[in-house]
């Protein structure tokens, strides 16, 4: 039987996209693993710290989304605006290993970069998918997105081992170095693409608002909103405290964290294979609501966890990969049906509001568990966060959206 080749990888721009996506998206998972254990194991933080330090990570998404949507629609320039992002980060990150080098790293530095990566991929996300609807028809969104998607989940296997097992040998700060070259790589190859270029937008009084008006009168992008909100509030509380009780309580290695993650991201992978073939099967809604079940849900089995050293590790590998395959659905088609409602002249606009809300409840959720931990404890915040993702489902469960089969129509 002969290997089918997406047509979307058949056209040449988006193949180069896809490409430098795929790169800089291994050393997105180079550092969600290297930064935080790089606080653990060389400036040996506390629980509240390691809070305040995925915060500062997230706070742009709540400071700055709003206004960054605007302005890049206004100003037009949606691929610069991408680039001058990954250059961004590549820079501040690259900046921690040469002040590690000069023994000079302290956790203040940490803040700063992790803020101003942040602001950096505020500017980069809201810009994405104007540069993504304008490369890929509407026909394609769900190949494309899967493949995008794909190349993600495949990071998710990789990349965490790889890191796991370089911050062991080489450092932390070391292993940041990884992800700095990722975003200049990124850079070079959204410098080769050409995508239909949107008229950028006059401005208008209250523009900056425009995309969080569209939002809230729209019942469907408003529900699916509040759900996706309530699982990353709890999750990334979760989150803020996961490295230290593998570290401190389970008495994980750093090696053993990566491959657990590592090992437990093949679930990505296989979500982001089946995601499509459902969808077909059983409609685009049905698929996504399962999702938003299927991701916090197995993340139960973190504080559960007990006993001999091989069930910790088998409990510890399921969680994700079940997460996994649930994380795939939910962003798969979650990104479909926004990129095929939203009107063009609105993405960015759209994605600054959606941003303001869904990743600024983040920096709230890391202070929240971080606080949680320090006051009741690590289990017991991890089983407050874990069950409290749950709550996301039932903002869907009433409305439409669950039954929902086709593609939406494109809001006038």
């Amino acid at each position: 039987m002969r290997l089918r080749i997406p047509d979307t990888l058949r056209l040449v721009e988006f193949r180069r996209f896809w490409i430098g996506q795929s790169v800089s998206m291994l050393g997105d998972q180079v550092t969600i693993i290297a930064l935080p254990l790089t606080a653990v194991l060389v400036l040996d933080v506390t629980p509240a710290e390691m809070g305040y330090l995925t915060a500062a990570e997230l706070l742009p998404n709540l400071i700055f989304s709003l206004h960054a949507g605007a302005w890049v629609d206004r100003r037009g320039s949606q691929r610069q605006t991408m680039i001058a992002a990954d250059i961004g980060r590549g820079l501040l990150l690259g900046s921690v290993p040469i002040a590690y080098a000069f023994d000079v790293l302290t956790i203040q530095q940490l803040y700063v970069v992790g803020f101003f990566s942040g602001v950096c991929s505020v500017l980069f996300f809201v810009a994405y998918n104007t540069v993504f609807t304008n490369l890929v028809e509407r026909e394609h969104y769900v190949e494309a997105n899967s493949l995008t998607n794909g190349s993600r989940a495949a990071t998710f296997v990789v990349g965490p081992s790889i890191a796991g097992l370089l911050v062991q040998a080489v450092s932390g700060p070391f292993t940041l170095a990884i992800d700095a070259v990722s975003f200049l790589v990124s850079a070079l190859f959204l410098g080769t693409i050409h995508p239909r270029q949107p008229e950028p937008e006059e401005h208008q009084r209250g523009s900056v608002m425009v995309g969080a008006r569209f939002i809230a009168g729209d019942l469907m992008l408003r529900t699916m909103l509040l759900s996706v909100a309530t699982i990353n509030l709890f999750n990334f509380a979760f989150w803020a405290i996961y490295f230290l009780y593998v570290t401190h309580e389970l008495h994980i290695s750093a090696a053993a964290i990566g491959l657990v993650l590592g090992t437990a991201a093949v679930g990505t992978l296989l979500g982001s294979v089946i995601t499509g073939p459902l969808t077909r099967r059983f409609g685009i809604g049905p698929v996504y609501t399962l999702g938003v079940i299927l991701f916090p849900l197995p993340l139960v089995l973190v504080p559960l966890a007990g006993g001999p050293r091989p069930l910790v590790f088998a409990m510890l590998v399921v969680s994700e990969f079940i997460s996994g395959i649930g994380l795939m659905m939910l962003d798969i088609n979650g990104g479909v049906i926004y990129q095929a409602a939203v009107p063009e002249r609105l993405i960015s606009r759209f994605f600054g509001a959606f941003l303001t809300v869904n990743y600024g409840v983040r920096p709230i959720g890391s202070l929240a568990g971080g606080l949680l931990g320090e006051t009741l404890g690590l289990r017991p915040a991890l089983w407050i966060a874990s069950v409290g993702a749950l709550v996301g489902v039932l903002f869907l469960l009433p409305t439409p959206v669950p039954r929902m089969r086709d593609l939406p129509e494109r809001r006038a």
